[in-house]
């Protein structure tokens, strides 16, 4: 099927000339973070982890919003979901591709990945991360490529596709919640010690991912001849309200225990994140941005009449696919290193050149993800053809 790939219009080969130039000049960048180091990034001693990681989390939850079409579908039969479920598989694929590629670029030098495999530890978080990513990535791989070549032919999938299918759920669940356990099990860190943590990521993914997907699925509508289905965006549009609802409701749990607790090692993060702690206040306006844009998105989504209406769907999604962002990418990383188990203040921003990179990631994945957005609105197009 890879040959549908290398047929398109002026339009598709343009975008394409675009990521590949963009992830060239990412490519460019990072030759100077691997000659140099990581000291071309914003990162500090006092904060480890920056940009990458922070664009890493988000992406997770981006990669485990794809089982929101995977459990009605396979699990419940709910058939109005049959044209978007490997929409959202080949989106995991493209984000967990960019998951692991922050991960490379964030190391520093990326021979220390081996470390995970030459001294795999047990009791470590990294090495189930790293089996829940890897396990979840190939899953969707053979599950995506063999379902839909499955339907190019007009055949049934092998049999032995719907225990992988199944086995998918749990790693997509496994993905986020593994994610989270590498913040819960950093115990001088306050601000992620909370046992909420998991519930929050997963909520926040439930609502990024399909929000995500609906976007993608305009975006299809419009320039391919392939229709993913009103009932289908307007099913999904009620699974992304009830989630960013509960990650609002979960964000909230934490400021009423932090503030009720009074304890100021748990405090401080969330004063620092909303309020600014002793003058420091680079994140307040992007933290109450985020929380205005998912809370205005949950209200447009809970009132069937403007979640009906076409033009402003897209525009609620978007709302939902940034402030999740903010939360999850800046919010979650600055939130928990600012400021310091001492109480110190060494506020972070990434550089221009740490941007550069990142936008080569997402150059990647979207290569990969308009790819194989390609393979599957032909097939699609061409059975119901």
């Amino acid at each position: 099927m890879l040959e549908i790939a290398f047929k398109g219009s002026k339009h598709y080969w343009l975008w394409i000339v675009f990521l590949l130039v963009v992830m060239g000049a990412g490519a460019l960048v990072y030759i100077d973070q691997f000659t140099n180091g990581l000291m071309i990034t914003g990162m500090s001693r006092d904060v480890s982890w920056g940009f990458y990681i922070a664009n890493f989390t988000y992406l997770v939850g981006v990669a485990a919003g794809g089982v929101m079409v995977v459990i009605p579908f396979y699990l419940h039969d709910y058939e109005k979901f049959h044209k978007i479920t490997i929409l959202g598989e080949f989106l995991a694929v493209a984000a967990l591709i960019m998951c692991l590629l922050f991960i490379v670029v964030d190391l520093g030098q990326p021979t220390r990945m081996l470390n995970v495999l030459l001294y795999p530890s047990p009791r470590s978080m990294l090495f189930y991360d790293m089996l829940v990513l890897n396990g979840y990535l190939f899953l969707n791989i053979v599950i995506g490529w063999k379902v839909l070549e499955a339907e190019r032919n007009q055949v049934e999938p092998p049999l032995w596709t719907k225990p992988l299918i199944y086995l998918s759920i749990p790693f997509a669940i496994g993905i986020h919640t593994v994610t989270a356990y590498l913040y819960c099990g950093l115990p001088g860190r306050g601000f992620w010690l909370t046992a909420v943590l998991a519930p929050r990521f997963l909520a926040s993914a439930f609502a990024a991912g399909p929000a995500f997907l609906i976007i993608l699925c305009y975006i299809i509508k419009k320039f391919t001849k392939f229709d993913p289905g009103w009932d289908a965006m307007q099913t999904l549009s009620k699974i992304v309200c009830w989630a960013i609802i509960a990650n609002l409701f979960f964000f909230l749990c934490e400021v009423f225990v932090v503030y009720y607790s009074n304890i100021p090692g748990h405090k401080v993060h969330i004063q620092y994140l909303l309020f600014g702690y002793h003058g420091y206040t680079a994140l307040v306006p992007w933290m109450w941005s985020s929380l205005a844009l998912m809370g205005t998105g949950a209200i447009f989504l809970i009132i069937p009449k403007l979640r009906n209406n076409k033009t402003l769907l897209p525009v609620t999604c978007a709302m939902i696919v940034v402030g999740a962002w903010i939360d999850k990418g800046l919010g979650m990383i600055s939130g928990g290193f600012v400021p310091s188990p001492l109480h110190h203040v060494t506020e972070y921003g990434p550089t221009g050149k740490e941007i550069m990179i990142t936008l080569a990631v997402y150059a990647t994945g979207f290569l990969v993800l308009t790819i194989l957005y390609k393979l599957a609105t032909t097939v699609k197009e061409e059975v119901r053809g």
